[in-house]
């Protein structure tokens, strides 16, 4: 097998855990698959959460996937108390990693908590593009699917995005499902939307 055919594999795998444990995942996937498009043509980028962003993005590296460079500052994206990378390969969805920063920076980050009940071997969540994220949620609450929050960015802006309320499992916040809608090829993550999202999963996990 080609490494392209294993990375195509392996985020297919992924995906289908995913599905597994996300019931909008599945919700979404059902409906899709009903019109013969499916989900993971329209994933944008899965997040993978862990302590050791660079331990952790050796399996995609392998797989021929390559640290973007352009986002954030020299390739890293900071945030209040997390930081991360992102991992490119043509024709499959990016890798968002991401950790907590060591030291009290890092203290009142939510990722190592999760990483230590769920491990970095699953996904937090799957980002799913739309052309229009109001009407995609507005479809999406009319089949059940509960959000965490507002939408983030502002009609018009380059990046719009928003978390489906988490599924639980043994008593925490699992997984979510992003939303995300993209405009003028912005191909990047912008740093206040992300933290804001990241802040909305908390206020899920106190719910």
């Amino acid at each position: 097998m080609s490494p392209k055919d294993r990375a195509e594999k392996t985020a297919h795998r992924y995906i289908e855990e995913f599905v597994r444990n996300s019931r909008p995942a599945r919700i979404l996937r059902e409906h899709l698959d009903k019109i013969g498009v499916g989900l993971f043509p329209l994933v944008d980028h899965i997040t993978v959460r862990t302590m050791d962003v660079d331990r952790r993005s050796k399996e995609f590296i392998r797989l021929g996937f390559r640290w973007d460079k352009n986002v954030g500052i020299n390739g890293v994206l900071e945030y209040d108390d997390w930081w991360a990378k992102v991992y490119r390969k043509p024709g499959l969805p990016a890798v968002f990693i991401d950790q907590a920063f060591t030291g009290p920076r890092g203290n009142t980050s939510v990722i190592p908590p999760w990483v230590r009940r769920f491990s970095d071997r699953l996904l937090h969540h799957v980002a799913v593009r739309v052309e229009e994220i109001e009407r995609a949620v507005l479809e999406m609450k009319k089949r059940g699917i509960r959000f965490a929050g507002p939408i983030v960015g502002a009609r018009g802006t380059d990046l719009r995005q928003v978390f489906t309320a988490a599924d639980v499992k043994r008593g925490h916040p699992f997984t979510v499902v992003e939303i995300i809608e993209r405009h003028r090829g912005y191909a990047g993550f912008s740093p206040p939307s992300a933290d804001a999202l990241m802040k909305s999963s908390v206020v899920t996990a106190k719910r």
